[in-house]
């Protein structure tokens, strides 16, 4: 399957390709929100965090590659992006236990469910009402929307730690 993939992953197309992918990620949640009417909890904020994260530095990554192509950079610059998806594995898998009460929720993360029908409209412009990071507001073959996050995020670090290696200078004698 790398065979395949290896055009994509040896030069700035991988870059590219995990901004788009993060950027996908950040616009189905900010649609499950807006649209759905699916408050997020302090958990799901911090998910969205970590794509904004590899967000700027695949922006930084394409702009400095455009600047001086080395390999060894683009190396580099994988491996620290496929960590940056490891670590929003870990948030959602952590979240995701939340969910199905393997642990306790956060300090401040338990708040009662809201119904979001009837809320005020009076402080529109400031955000009183936050979800429970306990209770899964979405799943889908019996996960939720933290525990598909945690794939994603884990199937984005396996992509950047394969571009890190299909980048690897070949070494001619």
């Amino acid at each position: 399957m790398t065979a395949a993939l290896s055009p994509l992953l040896k030069t700035w197309r991988w870059p590219l390709l995990a901004l788009l992918a993060s950027a996908a990620m950040l616009a189905a949640a900010h649609a499950f929100e807006h649209f759905a009417y699916l408050l997020p909890c302090q958990l799901c904020l911090r998910q969205r965090e970590v794509y904004w994260a590899a967000i700027a530095m695949a922006a930084t990554g394409l702009v400095l590659w455009n600047i001086r192509q080395n390999r060894r950079f683009l190396v580099a610059f994988n491996v620290m992006l496929a960590l940056v998806f490891l670590t929003g594995a870990v948030v959602a898998a952590y979240h995701a236990g939340v969910e199905w009460n393997f642990w306790p929720a956060p300090t401040g993360c338990a708040a009662g469910t809201v119904d979001v029908v009837n809320l005020d409209l009076g402080g529109i412009d400031e955000r009183t009402a936050t979800a429970s990071c306990e209770d899964a507001a979405w799943t889908m073959i019996g996960l939720s929307m933290a525990g598909w996050n945690a794939l994603v995020s884990l199937g984005l670090a396996a992509l950047s730690f394969a571009a890190a290696t299909a980048a690897l200078p070949s070494e001619t004698a």
